[in-house]
């Protein structure tokens, strides 16, 4: 019974060896088969470079937009929590009366902080940033009321809750009305979701025509290698392995075309950066524009080399069926 135990073990070991050796020989030609067309993109330098450059450039479009959009949410995340309210105190209000009203919405837990601006110090400040100095002499009395400035806490300064909080404050009974300008950040906001749309189609368009790009130049491949084919056909090579080194170009066309875009990037922001800098300057802000970061680079590089496998794969799976060896 042991030699018998013995003998059935030995066989296992034999098929899992057998396994082992075809799975390690199945990997190592299909890297070989990439190695080989690696090489005969290198042997046709110009028409590769040719279509890596075509494809480069098609991913460049979205990727300069994806940063623009990027760019402008980081400039109008700045503004989104600068909301204040402005308060105007009915003019029959005294001065005791409105000195209550501060206090009292200083006791407001949705506000951080209360700025009383008296109707003289406003007077004297649109005169300086109007320049109708000399006119506003001529009037009898002041016709600026009392403003209350109000600043809402970081959880009430998005454009919704600081409404709620407009509405709660224009109520109180020292208020003639409230003013809350924040319709041109919804209008920012407005177009930078158009701008994603926008993005995001234009992107799709050139996404699409990037993967057609790859299946016809894979297809020009596949019909100058014909006869090629229907030999190995003839000698019983399979569909996997006649598909394998087409579908390596279709990934190296993808992986070089998606460094080339990020090198156009890279470049495009560079020549740019210091024009924005400069724009910046002149309204007193400091703004660096943002690149891809390592990650945005992956997704990429990555996103390049399944467009490229997807392209060559729909080709491959469709020509190399119809070239059949007794169709020579």
């Amino acid at each position: 019974m042991s030699l018998l135990f013995k003998g059935r073990k030995s066989q296992n070991e034999r098929v899992k060896k057998s396994v082992f050796a075809a799975s390690y020989f199945f990997v190592l030609n299909i890297f070989r088969q990439g190695v080989h067309s690696l090489g005969e993109m290198w042997r046709t330098p110009m028409a590769s470079m040719m279509t890596i450059a075509v494809l480069g450039l098609s991913l460049t479009l979205p990727a300069t937009l994806y940063l623009v959009v990027k760019n402008v949410q980081q400039v109008s995340s700045g503004f989104e929590e600068a909301a204040e309210i402005s308060l105007f105190v009915k003019e029959s209000m005294s001065e005791q009366e409105t000195q209550t009203l501060v206090k009292r919405l200083a006791l407001y837990p949705e506000i951080d902080n209360v700025t009383f601006i008296p109707k003289q110090n406003a007077l004297i400040e649109f005169k300086e940033v109007s320049g109708f100095g000399q006119a506003l002499e001529y009037l009898d009395s002041n016709p600026l009321p009392d403003v209350v400035i109000v600043t809402p806490t970081s959880r009430h300064r998005q454009p919704n809750a600081a409404q709620a909080l407009l509405k709660k404050l224009e109520a109180e009974r020292e208020v003639d009305f409230g003013k809350l300008d924040i319709a041109w950040l919804e209008r920012l906001n407005a177009l930078l979701s158009l701008l994603k749309e926008s993005v995001i189609t234009i992107a799709l368009l050139l996404l699409t025509s990037v993967t057609l790009i790859i299946g016809n130049t894979i297809r020009l491949s596949i019909m100058d290698k014909k006869e090629e084919i229907q030999v190995m056909k003839l000698v019983g090579a399979t569909n996997t392995f006649i598909h394998a080194p087409f579908l390596w170009t279709g990934i190296w066309y993808g992986i070089v075309g998606g460094l080339f875009a990020f090198i156009c990037v890279a470049l495009m922001m560079w020549w740019l950066g210091s024009a924005v800098t400069q724009v910046a300057g002149v309204y007193q802000t400091n703004f660096n524009l943002i690149g891809l970061s390592l990650g945005e680079f992956g997704a990429l590089v990555l996103l390049a080399t399944s467009l490229g496998f997807v392209g060559s794969y729909l080709s491959v799976n469709r020509y190399i069926k119809e070239i059949e060896p007794d169709k020579v």
